[in-house]
């Protein structure tokens, strides 16, 4: 792949914009365990202002996969993003973890999803991606069918690359991402589920060492963060130095993933 302007990879800096969905998709007992649920507040009232100034100091595009119940409670918070020009991507109604079983489901938590994300601030997405990374067979042909250009939701390469459809016809086009690449694995906690709490020094380590080989390999660097957790203090200043480290490359294409995914798709047509 030769990515534009010249560059040796892409980078998407996105922000997977949970709010209290990421607790409330967990157990549905969280909707009443306020200590609980003020981590996704957190999230929607300072995280996401926070890290839209991180975002403006460094002059760069982000995507925010948003779920449409979080558009309906943060309105306030889907206009500052489209305002500061960042793209705003599908991500379900309540983060519901899909049960391949039960197709239906899966199906309104979609169309749900895309008509919040529509009602609240006009916007039509051209790109998904499963909460928590939990698909079914079902996605690709909902993403088709749907009309949009692209998904993030699997893991399988780290190049971009375009399903094929059960027909046989050339489908949407996949912006893989993996876990080493995701803040949560090293931040979240939960009382029930305890983890150890990861150093700045620790995740930059894996983040950058993750970067500079996938930059090495001409591939895409998909950073996944969630505003409940990167919009913590130290946290943010851990995005800064992420941030100085990828641009500190000056072959590296650092966009949103509407704009790597047209490239892509531009460069390898159906």
């Amino acid at each position: 792949m030769i990515w534009p302007n010249g560059a040796k990879s892409a980078t998407m800096l996105t922000f997977d914009f949970d709010a209290e969905t990421l607790w409330l998709s967990r157990d549905p007992a969280n909707a009443k365990k306020p200590g609980v649920l003020s981590q996704g507040i957190y999230g929607a009232q300072r995280g996401v202002p926070e890290i839209l100034k991180v975002l403006k100091d460094h002059d760069l595009p982000a995507t925010f996969y948003t779920p449409g119940w979080t558009a309906e409670k943060y309105p306030d918070r889907m206009h500052a993003i489209l305002e500061a020009g960042h793209e705003v991507g599908h991500h379900g109604y309540l983060h519901e973890w899909i049960d391949p079983s039960k197709p239906e489901d899966e199906r309104a938590a979609f169309e749900k999803g895309l008509e919040a994300l529509n009602r609240v601030a006009g916007i039509t997405p051209t790109g998904y991606r499963s909460p928590a990374g939990e698909t079914s067979p079902n996605l690709i042909s909902l993403i088709e069918e749907f009309g949009l250009l692209y998904d993030s939701s699997l893991m399988t390469d780290v190049t971009p690359y375009r399903h094929t459809l059960e027909d046989g016809r050339p489908g949407p086009v996949e912006l893989p991402w993996h876990w080493s690449s995701d803040d949560a694995p090293y931040m979240i906690f939960a009382i029930q589920t305890p983890r150890p709490i990861r150093s700045n020094d620790e995740v930059f380590q894996i983040w950058r060492d993750e970067f500079d080989a996938i930059h090495e390999m001409g591939g895409l660097f998909n950073l996944v963060m969630h505003p409940q957790f990167t919009g913590r203090p130290s946290r943010l200043r851990l995005l800064h130095r992420m941030i100085e480290h990828i641009t500190s490359q000056s072959d590296v294409w650092i966009a949103t993933g509407h704009q790597v995914a047209s490239a892509w798709d531009q460069a390898n047509p159906k």
